[in-house]
């Protein structure tokens, strides 16, 4: 039997604090078109920019619920609506809720989450869910509980990421969705996506998906929303719903969603399974059964380690993230008008993409040959004709975005005005010392100049410069659109002024910084080395490939030789050739990735995902081979990573535990429920078992 809504409502009030800040839900009448009646239009804000997003914490939800209240009790109301401040919806629940109100109080935000959302959906009064920007999680989830739902095409992240958070959809997402769109695109939202890295919709896609009716663009978005709302309420305009098959697509569809679990967690996330079980329930639950259900799941995931290390990630990617630890004071940073980019083939000008796009400045292209430098803005400028026919840029801003980008044989034309140059050249020291050397010559003495190296020294590829201070090591991940970290590495010399500079153009470029210690392949790649070295090794001593690569799912993002075949075996017999030299003791170079290497292999796989017979051909068979369990294989390769991580810590490489995880959750998709790596090591035990003392 369901709490009563006061009681929820005390318990709420009781558990509210000072710290919330809180999401009001400001109601006003709005008069429709052509005899529509008057609609109650609720407007989400919590009074701060559009770098915090609305959330609802226990006092935001006592604030929506008496504006819903008001609009029901209002004769002249004969419909809802509900939007949010400029471009956001809202986020979702207030994590810092979550953290502090234990069990119980997780119970009673669930329950009084459903009890407040579903008076849109069944208060006698048709609404309409008006989703102007963000909306994830709880955002999402009160535009479901809404009759009808408009969308706006230029939305930047629609979804529901709550499994990727070790949480359930708790709000009627995994009771609606499979309701509105079916169980297959129920997986792909609740499931597929969070466990893709966080994937989340855009606009248009929600809309494409059937998640909203009708899709509206520019800045009357809400303007059309109301008018269309009119139509709909005067019968001018009929919605209509595709209807749902509840026969065999859905056992389909289940089965799908346990094979992502699987796959992607290999068990680790109880969250994913009981994702998983809410969509299968659905199909016969009735509403009040589904939201019990979904109640029962948030109390449930509230005492698994699992969300404690959620929260704990979640903690680092939306507030460390926003400042880094050891970044010098920002105002030492010099304005950035121009970037010099030497180097013209892929990683470079998806540097030459970025920065046109983030900075909107001049960038240029610089190679040995004029057919490079063209290759390479003609890349940029391809992109960018793929973003206009995506409608992601207008015309006008595809045109200005292509002239800012231009490419050149020599340096000295090009880069005696530029502000921060970086280089993107091939991962040989005396190449990029060369590189350097050249362009001291030509540009200012303030000019910042950037590597994008995975692995090598600062400081030595600075040492011979005149001005060693403003070299900073800047190094991007691939696909650089994409991966959201960005490693800073300070150099023996490199000066506040020069890292300060970094930083800011960090910021701009939307990426997170980390500063690091210069120190062999700096963080993610360090770690990795390790950890690709330990699986070699164990390759080499006899155990399958197939058996080693299916021992890491809930810990790494995809197994080690899938990894191994993204990156390039090239770049990474590189990296721990590169580890092995600096820490011969403990790095350990395969000479079977050298002989997959030498034959020219690029992955280890067939296009069906088999071995590559001519690589396993590859691999020699020791006389007395030692084949380990998966089990054993994961304690292995995490003792390692283990040792590797409090070597790290204790030469400093990062300030403490929460960058090094902060790293390996965005540059290298280590999941959240782990908590990155050292919460992980932590909870098997494996830190004090190898290292004789925790991590935190």
């Amino acid at each position: 039997m369901s709490t009563p809504i006061e009681t929820l409502l005390e318990r709420a009030a009781a558990m509210g604090s000072d710290a919330e800040v809180v999401t009001e839900a400001h109601l006003r009448k709005v008069s429709l078109p052509g005899g529509a009646g008057v609609m109650g239009l609720i407007t989400l804000d919590n009074g701060q920019d559009h770098t915090r997003p609305n959330t609802f914490g226990p006092r935001g939800l006592v604030a929506l619920n008496a504006a819903i209240d008001a609009a029901l009790g209002d004769d002249e109301i004969t419909s809802l609506g509900v939007t949010g401040k400029p471009f956001i919806l809202a986020a979702g629940a207030d994590l810092t809720a979550f953290a502090a109100g234990g069990v119980e109080g997780v119970r009673t935000i669930a329950e009084l989450g459903h009890a407040v959302f579903r008076k849109l959906g069944e208060g006698g009064k048709p609404s309409f869910g008006f989703v102007n920007g963000l909306a994830l999680g709880g955002g999402l989830e009160i535009a479901l509980h809404c009759d009808y739902r408009t969308v706006m095409d230029s939305a930047a992240a629609v979804g529901l990421p709550e499994v990727m958070l070790g949480l359930i959809p708790g709000w009627g997402g995994a009771y609606l969705v499979p309701q509105l769109v079916g169980a297959d695109r129920a997986v792909t939202l609740i499931l597929e996506n969070p466990l893709n890295q966080g994937r989340t919709l855009k606009g248009r896609q929600a809309f494409e998906l059937g998640l909203a009716d009708a899709c509206f663009s520019g800045a009357d978005y809400l303007e059309q929303s109301l008018l269309w709302a009119a139509r709909v309420l005067t019968g001018a305009e009929t919605v209509q719903r595709p209807e749902v098959d509840r026969g065999d697509a859905w056992d389909a569809a289940v089965a799908r969603g346990r094979g992502i679990a699987d796959s992607k967690t290999g068990g680790a996330s109880p969250a994913a399974y009981r994702a998983v079980e809410l969509i299968e329930g659905a199909r016969t639950a009735t509403r009040d059964e589904g939201f019990a259900a979904e109640d029962r799941g948030l109390a449930d995931m509230a005492a698994t380690p699992e969300l404690l290390a959620s929260l704990y990630s979640f903690d680092l990617v939306q507030k460390r993230a926003k400042r880094p630890a050891g970044a010098p004071d920002r105002s030492l940073a010099r304005p950035v008008t121009k970037v010099g980019i030497v180097g013209a083939g892929l990683m470079a000008s998806q540097l030459a993409l970025l920065f046109c796009r983030r900075l909107e400045v001049p960038v240029v292209l610089t190679d040995l040959d004029q057919e490079r430098v063209d290759k390479g803005v003609g890349y940029v400028h391809d992109e960018v004709d793929k973003l206009l026919l995506k409608g992601r840029v207008s015309p006008d801003k595809a045109n200005r975005l292509k002239g800012l980008v231009s490419g050149a044989v020599e340096k000295a034309e090009v880069f005696a005005d530029a502000d921060f140059v970086i280089e993107a050249v091939f991962e040989e020291m005396s190449v990029k010392k060369t590189v350097f050397a050249d362009v001291e010559k030509v540009v200012s003495p303030e000019c910042v100049l950037a590597t994008n190296t995975s692995s090598l020294s600062i400081t030595e590829m600075a040492a011979d410069l005149e001005h060693p201070e403003r070299v900073v090591g800047f190094h991007f991940f691939n696909p650089v659109a994409v991966m959201p970290l960005l490693e800073i590495v300070h150099g023996e010399r490199t000066d506040d002024a020069t890292l300060a500079t970094a930083f800011a153009t960090g910021k701009a470029l939307k990426k997170t910084t980390i500063l690091v210690k210069d120190s062999p392949s700096f963080i993610v790649n360090r770690l990795l080395g390790r950890f690709m070295g330990e699986v070699g090794r164990i390759v080499d001593e006899g155990t399958p490939v197939p058996v080693v690569d299916g021992s890491f799912a809930g810990v790494a993002p995809m197994p080690p030789f899938f990894l191994l075949s993204l990156v390039g075996p090239a770049i990474a017999l590189h990296n721990n050739e590169t580890l092995a030299a600096a820490f011969p003791d403990r790095f350990y170079v395969s000479p079977a990735l050298k002989r997959a290497v030498e034959a020219g292999k690029t992955t280890y796989y067939l296009p069906d995902f088999s071995i590559d017979p001519e690589v396993e051909a590859l691999q020699e068979q020791p006389a007395e081979p030692v084949v380990l369990t998966p089990a054993e294989v994961r304690e292995r390769v995490l003792s390692a990573l283990a040792d590797e991580t409090r070597r790290m810590l204790d030469e400093g490489v990062v300030a403490a535990p929460e960058d090094l995880d902060l790293a390996m959750i965005t540059g290298a998709g280590f999941s959240f429920w782990n908590g990155g790596l050292t919460m992980l090591l932590d909870r098997t035990g494996l830190s004090e078992k190898v290292t004789g003392r925790r991590f935190h």
